[in-house]
């Protein structure tokens, strides 16, 4: 999923919301589907990677994605695996 259908998908989940087609949960599960899916859909050097604690972030290397969560979540040693 590129970018432009990542948010149009947001912005069809926040009309239905405000058109009152459906409610603040459900609104709130499609948008993190919707970034969940952009965010492990990446080309080229980037990846997701999924730490211990829950935290996603995009990174070039398992070592880069480790620093990310450490600056992120102040966690000492995190492990990280890459999504696929």
């Amino acid at each position: 999923m590129d970018r432009i259908a990542a948010l149009r998908q947001i912005e069809d989940a926040l009309a239905d919301l405000e058109a009152g087609e459906t409610d603040l949960a459900d609104c709130e599960r499609q948008v993190r589907a919707t970034v969940r899916t952009f965010a492990t859909e990446f080309d080229g050097d980037l990846a997701a990677y999924r730490a211990d604690d829950g935290a996603v972030v995009v990174a070039a290397s398992e070592r880069e994605a480790r620093e990310r969560v450490r600056e992120l979540t102040d966690a000492e040693a995190p492990t990280v695996e890459k999504l696929d």
